[in-house]
């Protein structure tokens, strides 16, 4: 049963055919169809001029007019309409130079992968294949169209790309495709900081995120993206606590625990808390390697790598705060209750207990610290972690006392108490304020 998007995108094309242009479904969205997956968009590839597809629907706006793309709004959907094209040479690595509206063959043989290149004929219900797309997926194969080293010269986007489709699909990448990807690795920062990130994104977040580790590793893709984590090939750990080998491996080890979903945060403080144990490792007088301060300064290192990554602030905030937190978990059971609560209610908790648990089991595999904290999360699941104040400033102002640094000394002194359980009411709360900090009666 074809969704509401799919049978958009077959009105569209029906319209194309009736205004007698050719019009077929193209891209990803074929690649799924062929694969008995359910697309998650629709591209239509047509003969039809850019000025001819805005003349045929009342909802268009150009995206790219000059290199044939318009997008059609039809329904609530948008769709991606591109005329057939070749491209001439690219001079920025991204780009062409010049494009000339061309047949579908010419356009297939443009593209970046065999996977991607074919066409779908909705009316027909045909595959339309120039490029041998179906052998491939058939094979489990990402193949580049052509010549591998053509392709990524004219976009070097498509060497992520190819890693990520390989990770994502579970697929493998070509021989030539692969020896051209990891010749070109090096070029890879040639493109926009943007769009390497979300390439990144998605084969990180991805279940089969090991495998893209990996083909990074072994590509020089990583090392040309993020030339500090190849630091931690060959630091040595102490072996009582890392059996496991060295940060590198220890890393690995990490993200193939994590569970099928993470969130971006998670899963790159997961390869980026330990970025910084290569520059602060020593050996002590008793011969223990420590990493004193990896966790500061392995924040500072993480902030440093994701904005050049162009993350979001809210991304950044958020794994350098589980990066310069990761180490505070030993420390979990000596806690005061106060403090313990004030912990585990910061927004980041959740995350850096799963980083956490992977920490752990992918090392001594000690969970003891963990399997307390979820208990504690049960014990203060009834009510909230950090309840509704006892006391607000006002009240203070009411005791007699002006605004001030000692506002936030009493109110957090108070809330200690509050956390612990020493004081339950407003009425308890006000009378210790006065009694401990030797104010008047309230007006």
């Amino acid at each position: 049963m074809k969704s509401p998007m799919e049978k958009t995108a077959c009105e569209i094309v029906a319209q194309l055919r009736g205004r007698g242009h050719i019009a077929y479904f193209a891209g990803g969205c074929v690649r799924d169809i062929v694969r008995g997956k359910t697309p998650k968009d629709f591209d239509i590839a047509t003969d039809a001029k850019p000025e001819a597809v805005q003349q045929i629907f009342s909802r268009t706006y150009a995206v790219g007019a000059h290199f044939g793309v318009i997008v059609v709004v039809e329904n609530g959907f948008q769709f991606e309409v591109a005329t057939f094209r070749s491209d001439d040479v690219y001079v920025d690595g991204r780009r062409p130079s010049a494009v000339r509206f061309s047949s579908p063959e010419e356009d297939a043989k443009r593209r970046d992968f065999t996977i991607n290149g074919m066409f779908y004929d909705p009316v027909a219900d045909e595959v339309i294949d120039f490029v041998g797309g179906r052998a491939d997926l058939e094979a489990r194969l990402v193949r580049a169209i052509g010549d591998p080293a053509e392709r990524f010269n004219e976009d070097r986007l498509r060497m992520l790309r190819a890693v990520r489709f390989a990770t994502v699909l579970d697929y493998k990448i070509d021989n030539q495709t692969w020896d051209a990807l990891a010749a070109n690795a090096p070029a890879i920062t040639e493109i926009s900081a943007e769009r390497i990130r979300e390439e990144l994104v998605r084969i990180f977040i991805s279940p089969n995120r090991v495998r893209g580790w990996d083909l990074l590793d072994e590509s020089g893709l990583m090392h040309a993206i993020i030339p500090e984590m190849e630091a931690m090939k060959g630091c040595a750990q102490p072996e009582q606590f890392h059996p496991e080998g060295d940060v590198f491996q220890h890393t690995r080890l990490m993200l193939q625990l994590l569970p099928a979903k993470v969130s971006v945060p998670l899963v790159f403080s997961v390869l980026l808390h330990d970025v910084a144990k290569p520059r602060t490792a020593n050996v002590d007088p008793t011969g223990r390697i420590r990493f004193n301060a990896h966790d500061r300064i392995g924040a500072e290192m993480s902030e440093g790598i994701m904005e050049r990554l162009r993350f979001s602030r809210a991304e950044i905030d958020a794994t350098t705060e589980m990066v310069r937190q990761h180490m505070v978990f030993k420390d979990v059971p000596r806690m005061r209750v106060a403090k313990l609560k004030r912990f585990m209610a910061r927004p980041t908790f959740e995350d850096e207990l799963e980083l956490h648990r992977v920490d752990c089991a992918s090392s001594h595999g000690m969970l003891d610290n963990y399997e307390f904290l979820v208990g504690k999360r049960e014990e203060f699941a009834n009510e909230p972690i950090i309840p509704p104040p006892l006391v607000h400033g006002e009240d203070l102002i009411a005791l007699g006392l002006k605004p001030g640094p000692k506002f936030g000394e009493i109110l957090e002194a108070v809330e200690t108490r509050q956390l612990e359980g020493a004081l339950k009411t407003r009425e308890e709360a006000l009378d210790w304020v006065k009694r401990e900090y030797s104010l008047g009666k309230r007006n």
